[in-house]
């Protein structure tokens, strides 16, 4: 890969989660695919991971395609899976069969790409923020991204290497500064909420500490949750107006439901991924924050 113009910086890629939301994600990444863009690595947040890892596969579309297939399907998500299950979002289907079996999910092209590509979920007893780099694309990748996307109290905990995992978006929902620690210099952030947005107090609080009253580090962190956000959310404009951030963020509320039933809904988000994207991306390649990909050498 080269960059324009030449620098020896780290660039990378940050996604926030969102549920839904994440259409907005898909759309973005997306139209950086068709334009032959990459980055030197990338980190996701629920669906920041779960749908934004394809961009490390380069599979345009994928995300979209099999979320408008099955969005009304009783194997893929809804209070079925959750009363018979206890996830929201069915494991075997969504993260076994949709992947190898249905929609499939290239792993040879996301172990092959170089980019650095980790996910961020939340440890259920230190209530601190976790990242694992993915990097074959195969059944142990697939559970962190499972992880990061396990919403609390909608969600088994997950258990990975003797540690207990839930929704990243918990302990850190937008991890800029985890990129920066590790040596991304410049970022670009997508978030899925518009910019005047503060996050508020988790009104599920009650219920949260009856279901993880055995773990009050992470009891703490759900409650403090939107303090941490709104606080990351002005770290960003910091940067943003340092000139280390590109924010990509759409222009209004994107008004779409955790569990969206309509296929012309999440096209709609999408879209407007794509419409928010498309007016950014001669700004990234001018200033230099993506690079060009090029398909890794047999």
């Amino acid at each position: 890969m080269d960059s324009k113009p030449n620098t020896a910086e780290k660039i990378g890629l940050v996604m926030e989660g969102g549920s839904m939301r994440g259409m907005f994600t898909c759309g973005v990444i997306d139209v950086f695919m068709e334009h032959g863009l990459t980055f030197d690595g990338a980190v996701g947040v629920s669906a920041g991971a779960t749908f934004g890892c394809n961009i490390k596969s380069r599979q345009i579309g994928r995300a979209l395609r099999y979320n408008k297939r099955f969005c009304n399907d009783p194997r893929y998500a809804g209070f079925r899976s959750l009363f018979t299950t206890g996830d929201l979002f069915n494991v075997d289907f969504c993260y076994r069969t949709l992947p190898f079996k249905l929609d499939i999910w290239d792993s040879d092209t996301f172990a092959a790409n170089p980019m650095e590509f980790y996910v961020a979920a939340s440890d259920v007893e230190t209530g601190h923020p976790v990242y694992y780099r993915c990097g074959k694309g195969l059944e142990e990748d697939i559970e962190w991204f499972r992880a990061s996307a396990s919403m609390p109290l909608l969600s088994h905990i997950v258990e990975i290497n003797d540690r207990l995992l839930l929704d990243g978006g918990i302990t850190d929902s937008i991890p800029l500064k985890f990129m920066e620690r590790i040596g991304y210099t410049r970022n670009v952030v997508i978030l899925t909420q518009p910019e005047d947005y503060v996050k508020k107090k988790n009104p599920l609080m009650p219920l949260a500490r009856l279901e993880y009253g055995r773990y009050p580090n992470f009891v703490r962190a759900m409650a403090n949750r939107h303090i941490r956000y709104n606080d990351t959310l002005r770290y960003i404009e910091e940067r943003e107006a340092a000139g280390d951030v590109i924010v990509v963020r759409p222009p209004e509320d994107l008004d779409i439901g955790k569990m969206e039933r309509d296929p012309d809904e999440l096209e709609r988000v999408y879209q407007v991924g794509r419409d928010t994207a498309g007016s950014l991306v001669g700004r990234m390649i001018s200033e230099g924050f993506c690079r060009k990909y090029t398909e890794p050498s047999a």
